[in-house]
């Protein structure tokens, strides 16, 4: 499987990230930031849930996500379907979350990978998409401004989107294995070295959802 890092290059203001991916055309851009310890998911989900469109964002809970190059691909992913005009869900965002799940299962993709009311640690992605004519008109909205707006409205702590991040204290490891079906796979119990062991987890994360809409 490509790494959808093959390639890509990002820049970084602080709090919002700014990646192009390759073999994605220059009208979308993609904006990741990392918050932890945030304490308005609720009010959060309820912006999702009313589609104020100020909040269109994919909203993922960070404790289902075991690394960057998992939410990159789902990225990659969500934007090709939207791009050749397969999308099942409302928008590119909303279909960013269900491209982590493992299965076409919508309602469990929301439950299990996108915002709920007790999510405590967010990763927060947008995509910044031009006029297709105008490729170099650049969006009404820009990564200055949708970082000023999680700033305003996101109560928690901006943190790097590293794997490391994500993988020391953020993701729940018992969770991504119920969630990818992981417990039955005997032999990773057998991997003693830990980061080989979740390297490993990756790559199964990964091969299911790839394998999602075959």
């Amino acid at each position: 499987m490509a790494s959808p890092e093959d390639g890509a290059t990002a820049s970084s203001s602080g709090v919002v990230e700014t990646i192009h991916l390759e073999h994605v055309p220059s009208t979308h851009t993609v904006l990741i930031s990392l918050f932890k310890d945030v304490t308005n998911a609720e009010f959060l989900q309820q912006q999702l849930l009313s589609r104020n469109a100020e909040y269109e964002y994919a909203f993922i809970d960070a404790s289902s996500v075991i690394s960057r190059f998992q939410v990159l691909a789902a990225v990659y992913k969500a934007i090709t379907i939207q791009l050749n005009g397969g999308m099942k869900t409302p928008n590119i965002h909303s279909e960013i979350v269900c491209s982590l799940s493992p299965n076409n299962n919508i309602s469990e993709a929301y439950r299990r990978f996108g915002i709920t009311p007790t999510s405590k640690h967010l990763i927060i992605v947008k995509v910044l998409i031009s006029s297709p004519s105008t490729p170099s008109t650049p969006s009404t909205l820009t990564p200055a401004a949708v970082e000023q707006h999680l700033l305003a409205n996101v109560k928690g702590v901006p943190i790097p989107f590293t794997d490391e991040t994500l993988q020391s204290s953020l993701t729940d490891w018992p969770k991504v294995r119920k969630y990818y079906k992981l417990n039955n796979v005997g032999w990773l119990d057998g991997v003693k070295d830990e980061t080989v062991k979740r390297k490993e987890m990756e790559m199964l994360a990964l091969g299911s959802m790839a394998l999602r809409s075959l």
